[in-house]
């Protein structure tokens, strides 16, 4: 960050300060999904989970009086 500071402050060229922003994204948007890959991976391919219905013996009936 303190890069672009500094080719701001230098009066470096508007195409050059543009492509360090750029890169710095770039490499913190890597970064993130790098961090996120294992959580996603492991719920793309986890084997999936068998939902088994349970079944209520029998509802409970309201006395009717």
């Amino acid at each position: 960050m303190e890069n672009i500071i500094d080719l701001i402050a230098s009066d470096a060229s508007a195409s050059e300060v543009t492509d360090t922003i750029k890169n710095h994204l770039y490499a913190k948007a890597a970064q993130r999904v790098e961090m996120g890959r294992p959580e996603v991976a492991a719920t793309m391919f986890a084997e999936p989970e068998v939902e088994t219905e349970v079944e209520p013996d029998q509802e409970p009936q309201e006395d009717q009086e």
